[in-house]
């Protein structure tokens, strides 16, 4: 059958969808059981996705090991019998405004590596990875044949999951096919260890490319023997993933027409919602961009069903930061609906659709968050959670604080985007390069702000050596050393009239901890603030052979905690500390987030729009600025106390509870410009006001309050 076309792209209007498809195969399925997925039906599966509201469905058409339709190239599914799935779902879609799109799983072929070893990829050592593919191996030819195959039936588009090369230890891929490759692009072997050098710099793009090169070639395929029909990739290019995936920020986005990320609350925790719909809006800002949540309260294959509360917490953030939303739903063993499942999804989508003007509009965000892929990758290195814990703290630290952020990446900077931000934020950037240093001294010297963080610009690549005095003269201080651990401290003193702000909430005087990287400065023209302190070593940490795997107290100072430089028309302040990493340590105390809060008051003391809320309430900002509208989307996270299970004493993760009660809160929001009109999409809200502040009590999960301001 001919695939049906769309003007325009069915994706580009919708605001919630629906994946579906059978759980088990990941269980260790064995092939010739008849049972699993018997009664799978994509005819149910449309009546339930018109029943709830869905405006598309993703539907699996093949996973790692079978597939659901009448496939020739991939064992298909016992239970299923002559029945098709992929068929049945598109009959029954036909006549509704009802787009399907294939799920076809591309990593980990377990079916076709059973046949095909060698496609299998090769450590380091040219020993075979089990389960894992590679992708310059000949495998993309099947993948073309399964396209073909999928591509006869009335779809809409492709969903492939996913293009990682692996999540960890053994990496990939050293086997004969890439070894000449490699030497055909860079005109010498393949290194044969991770050295971190120019070889293995060269190493990362080859796998980089490898990723890209295979998706670019797959995406053409489509476009021209399929026309019409979209695709998209599971992207894995933000963090905690890292180079280990051969993703890169941008590089690998939006390969496809949009770019499609996880959530991962079951295994990166709540904040990672909001923090992956920002990350995916800078790669292509403006862009559609799809976020994937799923109803299991622990990961996508459980049968569990979330409580309402805490399906509408994670579905109304995605939307409030204007992300297409997409629910993930596994089915029972049997291929059976859970009727539950659906009742919850209908309610969460009948309140999107309700409240769908309310999404989409201009995100105000007060300061940009930069975010490094060559820091991850040559600071990081193979321990990449050394850079990005400043990043997810930085996000946390703002959060909760009430400061609306966007994300800045490296592969995509420019001046212009820069300067969309009053401030910028440099987390732990270690590796800046003379471009980067360049931009970054334009943007201050036109009177921007700029924070930093740990031991932004002390590094390079390997191929690029950036003069330490280029970052000197920016944050106005001499680098002298890195402290070698991690348990430091730093107090603030009594502030003076013009830093009264910083050190607000902060007991002066008080060594406190800020557990990350750190270094030694020199004043030279900024003005210092507070101390650095190292921390103690007892006699037997000092010769090696203490215990170091709990932070000691503080000892002496060693430096500034904070530069202050003025730099042209704008103004500097470099902590040569990481508050940002702290709180996204074992150590997450309260003090650097309000010491980075206070700072960027200090800077930004009079925002166009101020919210205070409690730190458990996600307050997103955007503006409609044709007509002076504001909308303030608050998403209110209540979780019961939670601990770790028996036999599991000082586990460093912690499930969170799910979420089953509505909070009450009260917020303020305060405007710089006389606010003419406000209104809340809760009747219930209890708001008051006098001139341009606003006082609101909350009691559900989800408010907007939508405020017309003078101009």
């Amino acid at each position: 059958m001919p695939a049906i076309q769309s003007q325009p792209p069915w994706y580009l209007d919708k605001l919630a969808g629906l994946e579906v498809g059978p759980t088990g195969a990941q269980f260790g399925l064995d092939p010739q059981d008849a049972n699993f997925a018997y009664a799978f039906s994509g005819q149910s599966i449309v009546e339930q996705c018109l029943a709830v509201k869905a405006e598309y469905l993703v539907i699996w058409a093949k996973d790692n090991e079978l597939a659901y339709y009448n496939s020739q190239l991939v064992p298909k599914a016992l239970g299923l019998g002559e029945r098709d799935i992929l068929l049945e779902t598109t009959q029954a879609a036909k006549g509704f405004n009802l787009p399907v799109v294939a799920y076809c799983q591309l990593q980990y072929p377990t079916y076709l590596l059973r046949t095909h070893p060698q496609f299998l990829m090769c450590s380091i050592d040219g020993q075979q990875i089990s389960g894992r593919i590679c992708f310059n191996s000949g495998y993309l030819d099947h993948v073309k044949q399964v396209v073909d195959e999928i591509g006869q039936y009335h779809i809409q588009g492709f969903h492939f999951d996913m293009m990682d090369q692996g999540f960890g230890p053994p990496y990939g891929c050293w086997c004969a096919k890439c070894q000449v490759l490699f030497e055909a692009d860079y005109g010498h072997p393949m290194p044969h260890q991770i050295g971190w050098d120019a070889d293995w710099e060269k190493m990362l793009e080859f796998r980089y490319n490898t990723s890209a090169n295979f998706e670019q070639q797959l995406s053409q395929y489509v476009k021209s023997n399929l026309p019409g029909l979209s695709l998209d990739f599971n992207y894995h290019g933000g963090p905690p993933c890292a180079w280990e995936v051969g993703q890169r920020p941008v590089q690998h986005a939006h390969i496809g027409d949009f770019v499609t990320g996880e959530c991962g609350t079951w295994a990166f925790g709540p904040l990672q919602t909001s923090l992956n719909a920002l990350f995916l809006a800078a790669t292509k800002p403006g862009a559609v961009y799809q976020m994937v949540m799923q109803t299991g309260a622990r990961m996508y294959h459980d049968t569990t069903t979330r409580p309402l509360a805490d399906l509408r917490w994670e579905a109304l953030t995605l939307l409030a930061h204007g992300a297409q939303m997409t629910i993930v739903d596994k089915t029972a063993y049997d291929g059976q609906l859970n009727p539950v499942t659906y009742q919850r999804i209908g309610e969460i989508f009948t309140e999107a659709q309700e409240k769908r003007p309310h999404f989409g509009q201009r995100p105000w965000q007060e300061i940009g968050v930069y975010y490094s892929a060559a820091s991850r990758d040559w600071y990081g290195k193979e321990s990449p959670d050394n850079y990005q814990r400043s990043f997810v703290g930085a996000h946390r630290a703002l959060t909760y604080s009430h400061i609306p952020m966007g994300v800045l990446l490296d592969e995509n900077i420019s001046e212009r985007k820069l300067e969309k931000f009053p401030i910028v934020y440099l987390p732990n950037t270690a590796v800046l390069s003379s471009r980067e240093i360049e931009m970054l001294r334009n943007y201050v010297a036109k009177g921007g702000y700029l924070l930093a963080t740990g031991l932004t610009g002390l590094y390079a690549r390997p191929n690029e050596q950036v003069p330490l005095t280029t970052i000197e003269d920016l944050v106005g201080g001499k680098f002298i050393r890195p402290l070698p651990d991690w348990d430091n401290h730093i107090s603030l003193p009594v502030s003076t009239d013009n830093l009264l702000s910083i050190s607000t909430e902060i007991p002066p005087n008080w060594p406190f901890l800020i557990y990350g990287p750190a270094a030694v400065f020199e004043l030279t023209t900024a003005q210092g603030y507070g101390h650095l302190h190292r921390p103690h070593r007892t006699l037997q940490q000092r010769k090696g052979e203490g215990n170091f795997s709990l932070p000691m107290s503080s000892d002496e100072a060693v430096g500034p905690a904070v530069l202050i430089n003025d730099y042209g028309q704008g103004k500097v302040i470099y902590l040569p500390c990481s508050p940002d990493a702290a709180l996204a340590s074992e150590y997450r105390t309260v003090e650097p987030r309000l010491l980075l809060r206070n700072l960027i008051r200090y800077l930004q003391p009079n925002p166009e729009v101020t919210v205070e809320a409690p730190s458990y309430v996600e307050s997103v900002v955007t503006i409609d600025p044709s007509d002076l509208v504001w909308r303030i989307h608050l998403v209110g996270y209540v979780s019961p106390p939670a601990c770790t299970g028996p036999g599991r004493p000082h586990a460093n993760f912690i499930l969170p509870s799910l979420i089953e009660d509505l909070p009450l809160y009260r917020v303020k929001i305060r405007f710089n410009r006389p606010v003419i009109r406000v209104q809340t999409l809760n009747p219930e809200t209890e708001i008051s006001r006098l001139a341009n502040e606003i006082v609101l009590q909350v009691a559900d999960i989800h408010e907007t309050v939508i405020v017309k301001v003078a101009g």
